[in-house]
């Protein structure tokens, strides 16, 4: 059978094992949304998918705080001491990450302090503020990052965006459930940011189905991970530039690119404006409102992926969305 976990006692590829995730989706549940994993109709698409292909999208838009980032935080607090919860916690993000820490740290009585790019969408600002975290904006992620390794010196706890155990199993309680929904998928499409949720997707699928290819999807001007594995070692990059932010990280790190590298199959690059006409798609179809970021796998799936994955069952991440209407609607109207 093809359904079949592929880990045992001598499995030694990097990443959570099956029963350290299958412990973490029974530790968050009741706590985060089983999130829908939805067929997505030709006809509602407008025959905009591959031929023949039975797409499935993870809705993780609709998890609590807006994002798949919920479960790494609640992983991560749920793992510090008492000491270290007193203490408060610290994250630096663009948006899905900050809200994230602020909504777990408010139903666990944790202080926050949120610090965000001054370019960051406002409603994210405010929905942070709103859970009670302090915000603190600085000109760019660049300088966030820094902020944060000061704000932790004095010390509260860092929560990393993606760089952490608890952020990478968190990532891996989606993948489970996508493959126990659908064991049969012959992809799955992730959008990539820093590494940690298709690091955590990937694992888990592989667990399973070793047969299943697990693509990556990164802005041409926020490719990290791409010249990473290239690489083979992390990389840094000397700017970013794209629209999704959520997906902007400017370096990879070790251990999820470790995990990642180990267990992903190949990276596809999209420009910004294959995202807007994702976003459009997205809306047009099932009346989402989506950031860029959230519609990065779909993007990939009907641009450069469309002939190779024709007749296949293909699972694509809608990561998350915490996005304005001005800024949703000043993003799709762009689309040349």
């Amino acid at each position: 059978m093809r359904f079949m976990p592929s880990f045992s006692r001598k499995d030694t590829a990097p990443g959570p094992t099956l029963p350290e995730i299958d412990d973490a989706a029974k530790r968050l549940r009741g706590r985060i949304v089983e999130t829908p994993f939805v067929p997505l109709g030709h006809s509602r698409f407008h025959d905009r998918l591959p031929a023949g292909a039975h797409v499935r999208m993870k809705l993780e838009l609709f998890q609590t705080a807006g994002s798949f980032k919920t479960r790494g935080v609640l992983l991560t607090l749920d793992g510090m001491s008492k000491a270290e919860r007193e203490a408060g916690v610290v994250a630096f993000s663009g948006g899905n990450h900050g809200l994230a820490v602020a909504t777990a740290a408010e139903a666990m009585e944790v202080a926050a302090t949120i610090v965000m790019p001054q370019a960051t969408d406002p409603a994210r600002v405010k929905g942070c503020r709103a859970r009670g975290a302090t915000v603190e904006l600085v000109p760019d992620i660049a300088a966030a990052l820094a902020r944060m390794e000061e704000i932790a010196a004095g010390g509260a706890t860092a929560i990393h965006p993606f760089e952490g155990e608890g952020m990478v199993l968190g990532a891996a309680t989606c993948g489970y459930e996508m493959i126990c929904n659908t064991p049969t998928l012959d992809a799955v499409i992730v959008p990539v940011g820093g590494g940690g949720l298709i690091g955590g997707i990937s694992r888990a699928v592989k667990l399973f189905s070793p047969e299943c290819t697990v693509i990556g999807v990164e802005p041409v001007g926020a490719d990290s991970l791409t010249r990473s594995i290239d690489a083979g070692a992390p990389q840094v990059l000397e700017r970013v530039d794209t629209i999704a932010d959520s997906l902007g990280a400017p370096r990879a790190m070790p251990m999820s690119y470790g995990v990642a590298a180990a267990h992903v199959d190949r990276m596809v690059l999209i420009e910004d404006d294959a995202m807007r006409d994702g976003m459009r798609l997205l809306f047009d179809a099932m009346k989402l409102i989506a950031e860029p970021a959230c519609a990065a796998a779909l993007a990939a799936l009907i641009g450069p992926l469309r002939e190779e994955l024709a007749g296949k069952s293909v699972g694509v991440i809608a990561c998350g969305s915490n996005i304005s209407l001005e800024r949703f609607s000043t993003l799709t109207q762009e689309l040349r």
